[in-house]
């Protein structure tokens, strides 16, 4: 029973009780933290966000990062440097996309102003700022890198000797 459980979790009996005990502990203190009122409705948004995440975000980033790496040609360490500089800040657009999603499309305008007696300024316009800054800041360091003539994966100028014999 030992080797099945091992090969099918991959861990032994001790770690997968003391994970359970953790996830028990972890789920009670949220339990008294929200309150019994907002236990649910915080449930169904972090089950909603994960459905959500694993039906409609991971196959479409998932499909973008193909289609990056097919137009990008041939494997090499100079592909991955540069695929590497586009992902990054694509990665951070679309995370400040989610964070600041009400904002960006102007969602919750009425609430924000009642609440405040100030009107809401779009974020729309920052965030195609932010998203640019963040792609220009990444181009111009893989340019620098490749200026200099540094090798993409390891940041050091390409060494011309000969391995030890």
């Amino acid at each position: 029973m030992r080797e099945r459980l091992r090969a099918d979790y991959g861990a032994g009996l001790p770690h997968a009780l003391l994970l359970l005990a953790c996830f028990t502990i972890a789920g009670w203190v949220v339990f008294l933290v929200s309150g019994e009122a907002t236990l649910w409705r915080m449930l169904l948004w972090f089950v909603g966000a994960a459905v959500a995440h694993d039906l409609v975000l991971f196959p479409t980033y998932a499909a973008l990062d193909r289609l990056l790496r097919r137009t990008t040609g041939t494997d090499s360490a100079a592909r991955r440097a540069l695929l590497n500089h586009i992902r990054f800040p694509a990665l951070a657009a679309g995370l400040l996309f989610l964070v600041f999603l009400p904002g960006i499309l102007d969602l919750g305008k009425d609430t924000y102003q009642a609440a405040t007696g100030q009107p809401r300024v779009s974020y729309f316009i920052r965030w195609l700022a932010v998203s640019g800054a963040l792609f220009t800041l990444s181009g111009a360091v893989l340019a620098i890198r490749w200026a200099l003539g540094r090798s993409p994966r390891h940041g050091a100028p390409p060494t011309t000797a000969t391995p030890p014999r």
